[in-house]
């Protein structure tokens, strides 16, 4: 077990991560790329999608409030060391949840959802969190997404959302696309 120390938004985080887990040594490099783009506000409702051991998810409470913030990952292991790591960082509120991509949150309008999916497999994870995420944002809503893959990703965000922003940090590519409408961008009228 190590621990991370890092200043981001102003805000010092510690976190407690396990070897099991993502990037068990440091602070991720895309994800840091992710949190350069990102704008946190107070009341913002945000989704920490695949939230490891908790870096985006705390900073975001930190930022927003811890009620108006859930943090989600397939894996317990997961789960129980981000939520720990939230009760270290004074947001113990924040909610945590086991949850295989989207299925196990009943929450939808959010102001901001942000992902560092796991890009080195297929992209059947990466197509179900921008697919079911789109229906999760309220209108004006963002998903930030970061990879290190370019076209499948702009092509699909531009598919759902209709467009697409793409910020190149660090080796990675941030992807940042608003909910503009009620319905995916490809979706032809009946």
């Amino acid at each position: 077990m190590a621990v991370i120390v890092t200043e981001l938004m102003g805000h010092r985080l510690e976190l407690e991560t396990r070897p099991e887990l993502f990037s068990p040594g440091r602070a991720d490099r895309g994800t840091l790329a992710m949190l350069s783009c990102t704008h946190f506000f107070p009341g913002m409702k945000v989704l920490d999608l695949g939230c490891g051991s908790g870096l985006v998810g705390i900073l975001a409470a930190r930022c927003c409030g811890e009620e108006n913030v859930i943090m989600s990952d397939i894996d317990p292991l997961a789960v129980e060391t981000a939520r720990q790591n939230a009760a270290r960082n004074g947001v113990g509120g924040v909610r945590a949840v086991v949850s295989d991509g989207l299925s196990g949150i009943d929450e939808a309008g959010f102001d901001l959802i942000l992902s560092n999916p796991p890009y080195q497999s297929d992209f059947a994870v990466a197509k179900h969190f921008i697919e079911k995420g789109f229906n999760r944002l309220k209108l004006g809503g963002t998903m930030l997404m970061v990879t290190k893959r370019r076209d499948w990703y702009r092509n699909k965000l531009r598919a759902i959302f209709g467009g697409v922003r793409i910020h190149e940090i660090d080796g990675y590519f941030v992807f940042e696309a608003e909910k503009r409408d009620g319905r995916y961008a490809n979706r032809k009228n009946p």
